[in-house]
């Protein structure tokens, strides 16, 4: 039989190496039977071409693997095989060494090809051999006997070999696939660790924003108003450092508890009602600045949290953008729905900015880029000195 030379089951699959051995021992066996129940054999005449030729009929069976890797050298490997059982035979004249050397070639032309016409050829082959062997020592009339005999052990050997080669085929496919299914699963624990990689770091970046919304925002206040407090007392008017002072207190503890709630949209974000939570956010800017905020809004679908929280967060940076650096009058915030689309659009009348310019450390606008990048929505700004800003927000639903 041939003997599978793959590196992926040569430490797993041994039957074919378990069934040359026996195939070897049996012709061993025989060779050892004829020497001892054939005196003829003995003869050094004979026992040297009969020995040497047995050799190299069991070599040629153990490299049976590598001939099989060669198509082209398999007819040449049948033919020589055949020659050399039936030269064997003669040399031993012996019924056992013969059925012995040509069932175990029937066998192996069956494996290597199968029931099939080149599989049928072979097999034939061999039994012409063999009756030839037979009936040049035993004679026409003591083989036809003989032969009869033969035609059930043949249907047997070739049925035996038929369901070992599917059986050994079919377990060469369920070891591939466990082999592939190891691959996938390392693959699958790389993907997860890559996965895992990938969740922290935008963990990280959205506690970053987090972090900007609230702690950035209320110290950069804290730190003005203590400049204030400062140039105050270089003044002289500590009754004006005093009142600044009460209101820095004031900030601080209304960031401290942003940075508390902000914590806790961490834990668990929640905005049940988006137009609320505008017009909560538009009130604080109104009340901080006195700046007039024009509010529409279409009527909206129903929102997940996490669009939601994308545009709460946006208009919260873009008013206190405004409310730092613009010097407006007016602000316009409009909600819109168009083409399946939720369009959020921010304006002022302020003194504007080089927007393809904005200087480092500014996270605000950089924050609401990445939530929109997050909710597969687009992000534009414009911006003209002296004429104002539009931020443009855009969410496909």
């Amino acid at each position: 039989m041939p003997i599978n030379s793959s590196p992926e089951f040569s430490n797993v699959e041994h039957d074919p190496v378990l069934l040359m051995w026996f195939m070897t021992l049996v012709v061993a066996g025989m060779y050892a039977i004829t020497l001892y129940n054939e005196p003829a054999t003995r003869q050094l005449g004979t026992l040297l071409p009969f020995s040497l030729l047995t050799f190299v009929h069991i070599i040629l069976h153990w490299q049976m693997g590598k001939i099989a890797a060669q198509p082209s050298k398999l007819l040449w490997y049948i033919i020589i095989q055949g020659v050399l059982a039936l030269i064997i035979s003669m040399f031993a004249r012996n019924f056992g060494m013969a059925f012995a050397l040509f069932m175990a070639l029937l066998g192996q032309a069956v494996g290597l090809f199968g029931l099939t016409r080149r599989g049928l050829l072979a097999g034939v082959f061999y039994l012409v051999l063999l009756v030839v062997s037979l009936v040049q020592f035993s004679g026409w009339a003591s083989s036809v006997m003989v032969m009869w005999s033969i035609i059930p052990i043949t249907i047997f050997v070739v049925i035996y070999v038929t369901l070992y080669m599917r059986q050994h085929e079919a377990r060469e496919q369920a070891q591939l696939l466990a082999a592939k299914l190891e691959t996938a699963n390392r693959q699958l624990s790389e993907y997860a660790a890559q996965v895992e990689d990938l969740t922290i770091a935008n963990e990280r970046q959205r506690m970053a924003r987090e972090l900007h919304d609230t702690l950035s925002q209320g110290l950069a206040g804290i730190i003005l108003q203590l400049e204030a407090v400062e140039a105050n007392l270089a003044s002289n008017r500590p009754e004006n450092a005093r009142t600044i002072v009460g209101n820095t207190m004031l900030q601080a503890r209304a960031t401290l508890s942003d940075a508390r709630a902000a914590i806790d949209d961490l834990r668990n974000f929640s905005a049940d009602d988006l137009d609320s939570a505008l017009r909560l956010e538009i009130s604080r800017f109104t009340g901080a600045t006195g700046i007039a905020c024009n509010y529409r809004t279409d009527q909206t679908p129903s929102l997940p949290d996490p669009i939601k929280e994308t545009i709460i967060r946006a208009v919260a940076e873009g008013l206190t953008n405004i409310a730092r650096h613009a010097q407006a009058r007016q602000v316009a915030l409009d909600v819109s729905v168009a083409d399946q689309n939720l369009m959020v659009t921010i304006r002022d009348d302020g003194q504007g900015f080089d927007a393809s310019e904005i200087p480092s450390g500014h996270y605000g606008l950089l924050g609401i880029r990445e939530r929109v990048r997050l909710v597969e929505g687009s992000f534009d700004i414009r911006s003209e000195t002296g004429v104002g800003t539009t931020l443009k927000i855009k969410i496909p639903l």
